[in-house]
């Protein structure tokens, strides 16, 4: 019996990921400076990148449960930025914390190559394959740090909250197989345009939403984000703040735009409500922290609620809006975390008063990463916002941008306060530093990007 080989060209990507990450596991075995498995994974997610977008591997496989198409590539992209940027904060920072381990870096490429796996689900199956081997990675990156104890209850809580959810994501998907007799994302759109809406099916449109709204961090399923970000490491804690969340943020466009496409009246007041809540919950409760690890924890809870708009709009416009705006994200957060790590004791905001004036250059590349986070031009930041919301005023949500807009402005207050702590306040002792040339290079990339994009949008706006 022939047995039918499947075409691997579309998921060459993952294959270059997934074997220089068990590559890594040996070689760590053998390295004498854990640093060069640091240098590799750099060049595999360059790599990576040629192959996204310098080869021709569009299409589908795997008996149509994966599929590579430009939706998926642009959040490959964002995953991939990801690494390079989280790699290069990482490599003297983990040593400095004790936590340097081969398996660091190999579990930062498993994740990703996780995440790539959902963006390119065309089955459930699938889907729910890359969400655990992202989050299973995630969750030892948490407590990677095994003898501080903060990072082991970040590790913990992560865990127990992340597999709650895995399972209300998966009865979900389990009671609409029982419905729709598929597990294809397409096929379940088709039966679900054609049939009637049952509680069972609104049940099982409740529960997926539940399992996608705990890896974006949407209120109220955001209790683990402020523990986990404080607790683990600076550098797990900026990969985590990016990638779930775009991963998060690509399968819901596929799901809600693609198999949830008969129920648009039933899922936009539910993403709307949790919309409002996530900007709510985020802006208000960052106003009273003192941690700036907590302090962006909710910040990017309320970032999570702007970027809901590019899929309650219901649009490709407003599906492009959010590729957009989590790629600026990513820059501007790992930037924002650069810093943190850059200073020795930067975790709390009193720790900024006075930098402007014993480190200067730090100071000015931390308010062009706050401008950006608030949304002034002309940094990135405006345009991601900019384009999310005139998106979501053409699909006739005017009411609910108005809404974002309030929130934003709210944001501007705990934004600014590290800013005129950094320029208006003095302090006793001078900040210390602890730079590196990888760490410089990350927050260089950073800001060109933060400011090409603030005065040259067409660069990323799709």
């Amino acid at each position: 019996m022939n047995i039918p080989f499947p075409d691997l060209t579309p998921v060459i990507p993952e294959i270059i990921i997934t074997t220089v990450a068990s590559l890594l596991l040996l070689v760590e075995l053998f390295a004498k400076r854990k640093a060069i498995l640091g240098y590799i994974s750099i060049v595999t997610a360059a790599a990576t990148l040629y192959a996204l977008f310098g080869m021709n591997t569009l299409g589908v496989t795997f008996s149509g449960m994966f599929i590579n198409d430009n939706y998926s590539l642009y959040f490959k992209a964002v995953f991939l930025i990801n690494v390079i940027l989280t790699v290069l904060i990482s490599l003297k920072y983990i040593q400095k914390e004790d936590a340097e381990y081969g398996e660091y870096y190999s579990l930062i490429l498993f994740a990703t190559a996780g995440m790539m796996l959902m963006a390119s689900a065309k089955d459930m199956i699938i889907l729910y394959l890359g969400l655990e081997l992202m989050a299973l990675s995630t969750y030892i990156l948490a407590g990677i740090k095994k003898h501080d104890i903060k990072s082991n209850e970040a590790a913990i809580k992560y865990f127990l909250l992340g597999a709650f959810s895995s399972c209300l994501l998966l009865f979900g998907i389990s009671l609409l197989y029982g419905i729709t007799a598929s597990t294809d994302i397409y096929d379940i759109g088709k039966f679900i345009l054609t049939a009637k809406v049952t509680p069972v099916l609104l049940v099982s449109m409740i529960l997926i939403t539940v399992g996608f709204a705990f890896k974006i961090a949407a209120a109220p399923f955001h209790m683990w984000a402020p523990d986990v970000y404080e607790g683990a490491p600076t550098s797990v804690t900026a990969f985590m703040s990016v990638g779930p969340k775009a991963a998060g943020f690509a399968v819901m466009g596929r799901v809600f735009y693609y198999a949830f496409d008969g129920m648009v009246t039933d899922w936009t007041p539910i993403l709307v409500g949790l919309c409002i809540l996530t900007m709510a919950v985020g802006n208000i409760v960052a106003l009273a922290q003192t941690n700036i690890k907590r302090m962006l924890a909710y910040s990017s809870i309320a970032h999570a609620g702007y970027a809901m708009l590019g899929v309650i709009s219901g649009t490709i416009e407003g599906q492009n809006a959010m590729i957009t705006y989590l790629i600026i994200y990513a820059f501007m957060n790992i930037g924002a975390f650069g810093i943190v790590i850059l200073l020795n004791k930067g975790e709390e905001i009193k720790d900024y008063c006075g930098l402007s004036k014993s480190h200067p250059l730090v100071a000015l590349v931390m308010l062009i990463f706050m401008f950006s986070l608030t949304g002034i031009p002309p940094t990135a930041g405006f345009i991601g916002k900019f384009n999310i919301f005139a998106a979501a005023i053409n699909a006739g949500f005017t009411w609910l941008v108005v809404v974002a807009v309030i929130f934003s402005a709210i944001s501007a207050f705990y934004y600014l306060r590290v800013v005129m702590n950094m320029y208006m306040r003095t302090s006793e002792e001078d900040a210390a530093i602890t730079a590196s040339p990888s760490l410089n290079l990350a927050l260089l990339i950073s800001v060109i990007a933060m400011l090409a994009i603030g005065i040259l949008p067409s660069f990323v706006i799709i």
